[in-house]
Protein backbone atom coordinates (compact mmCIF):
# COMPACT_ATOMS: atom_id res chain seq x y z
CA UNK A 1 0.00 0.00 0.00
CA UNK A 2 1.41 3.37 -1.04
CA UNK A 3 0.78 5.68 1.93
CA UNK A 4 1.54 8.82 -0.07
CA UNK A 5 -1.01 7.82 -2.72
CA UNK A 6 -3.65 7.18 -0.03
CA UNK A 7 -2.96 10.58 1.54
CA UNK A 8 -3.30 12.34 -1.80
CA UNK A 9 -6.56 10.52 -2.56
CA UNK A 10 -8.00 11.30 0.89
CA UNK A 11 -7.00 14.97 0.79
CA UNK A 12 -8.54 15.39 -2.64
CA UNK A 13 -11.90 13.99 -1.51
CA UNK A 14 -11.98 15.52 1.98
CA UNK A 15 -11.01 19.01 0.84
CA UNK A 16 -14.00 19.08 -1.55
CA UNK A 17 -16.64 17.85 0.91
CA UNK A 18 -17.65 19.87 4.00
CA UNK A 19 -19.35 16.87 5.65
CA UNK A 20 -16.23 14.73 5.20
CA UNK A 21 -14.15 17.53 6.71
CA UNK A 22 -16.39 17.52 9.78
CA UNK A 23 -16.29 13.73 10.01
CA UNK A 24 -12.49 13.75 9.64
CA UNK A 25 -12.21 16.17 12.56
CA UNK A 26 -14.49 14.05 14.76
CA UNK A 27 -13.41 10.55 13.71
CA UNK A 28 -10.50 10.53 11.26
CA UNK A 29 -10.27 6.73 11.08
CA UNK A 30 -13.89 6.27 9.97
CA UNK A 31 -13.64 9.21 7.58
CA UNK A 32 -10.55 7.79 5.91
CA UNK A 33 -11.98 4.31 5.68
CA UNK A 34 -15.14 5.64 4.04
CA UNK A 35 -13.17 7.83 1.62
CA UNK A 36 -10.63 5.19 0.70
CA UNK A 37 -13.05 2.27 0.78
CA UNK A 38 -10.70 0.10 2.78
CA UNK A 39 -10.11 -0.87 6.39
CA UNK A 40 -6.60 0.42 7.00
CA UNK A 41 -4.16 -1.52 9.19
CA UNK A 42 -3.33 0.26 12.46
CA UNK A 43 0.28 0.64 11.37
CA UNK A 44 -0.79 2.66 8.32
CA UNK A 45 -3.83 4.57 9.56
CA UNK A 46 -1.91 6.93 11.86
CA UNK A 47 0.56 7.79 9.09
CA UNK A 48 -2.28 8.59 6.71
CA UNK A 49 -4.16 10.66 9.31
CA UNK A 50 -1.06 12.74 10.06
CA UNK A 51 -0.32 13.17 6.37
CA UNK A 52 -3.87 14.28 5.58
CA UNK A 53 -3.92 16.72 8.50
CA UNK A 54 -0.60 18.22 7.40
CA UNK A 55 -1.69 18.55 3.78
CA UNK A 56 -5.08 20.08 4.66
CA UNK A 57 -3.38 22.60 6.96
CA UNK A 58 -0.81 23.47 4.27
CA UNK A 59 -3.60 24.02 1.75
CA UNK A 60 -5.45 26.33 4.17
CA UNK A 61 -2.34 28.37 4.91
CA UNK A 62 -1.51 28.61 1.21
CA UNK A 63 -5.03 29.81 0.42
CA UNK A 64 -4.86 32.41 3.16
CA UNK A 65 -1.51 33.66 1.90
CA UNK A 66 -2.86 33.92 -1.66
CA UNK A 67 -5.82 35.95 -0.37
CA UNK A 68 -3.52 38.20 1.60
CA UNK A 69 -1.28 38.77 -1.43
CA UNK A 70 -4.33 39.74 -3.48
CA UNK A 71 -5.45 42.15 -0.79
CA UNK A 72 -2.02 43.78 -0.54
CA UNK A 73 -1.81 44.31 -4.32
CA UNK A 74 -5.08 46.29 -4.33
Amino acid sequence: MDVKEQITKAVDKISKDKKLQEQFQKDPVKALESVLGVNLPDSVVEQVIQGVKAKLMTDKVSGAMDSLKGFIKK
